[in-house]
């Protein structure tokens, strides 16, 4: 029975690099694509999410917008630090949400700096809320990368 299962794991293993190699063939790779691979957490399927999901980055006037759309940042208003009200939290782009939690769980697991990162926001609450922080930053420093056509710089981003 296991090695009927390791077999289907490599079966499928093989579908899908067919697959990724056919959508990277069909899609038009820009100079966008290759700077988010540059980004740790982001791979190919991800870059390729992100860069058919946000389409012009230049329609965003600025990176809070740009968050805000990839419903990576609470939808609350507040006045005075007092909360007054919260506002359509199913506003934005689900799919950029669902890349950028993603590419949290990667950068988690191959960038140190992400995970220490993570690691403090997680002992202060929980690691739901450490994630999505995580994918706010992921977020942002893809922002800038797509607008200005540069490499991913981790010291900018960790301080």
């Amino acid at each position: 029975m296991a090695k009927n299962n390791i077999s289907t794991i490599h079966f499928l293993s093989e579908k899908i690099k067919s697959i990724e190699k056919e959508v990277k063939a069909q899609a038009a790779l820009s100079r966008q694509y290759q700077s988010l691979l540059t980004i740790p957490g982001i791979g190919n399927i991800l870059a390729l999410t992100i860069m058919q999901e946000v389409g012009e980055v230049s329609r965003f006037a600025t990176v809070g917008k740009y968050c805000s759309y990839c419903r990576c940042v609470k939808s609350q208003r507040l006045s005075n630090s007092k909360k007054k009200g919260e506002g359509n939290r199913k506003n934005g782009n689900r799919y950029l949400a669902w890349a950028y939690v993603e590419a949290a769980h990667f950068a988690i697991r191959t960038c140190p700096k992400a995970q220490r990162f993570y690691q403090r926001k997680k002992a202060k609450a929980n690691g739901a809320l450490a994630t999505k922080a995580l994918s706010n930053k992921l977020a942002r420093a893809s922002y800038y990368v797509i607008r200005d056509q540069v490499p991913y710089n981790a010291d900018k981003l960790f301080g």
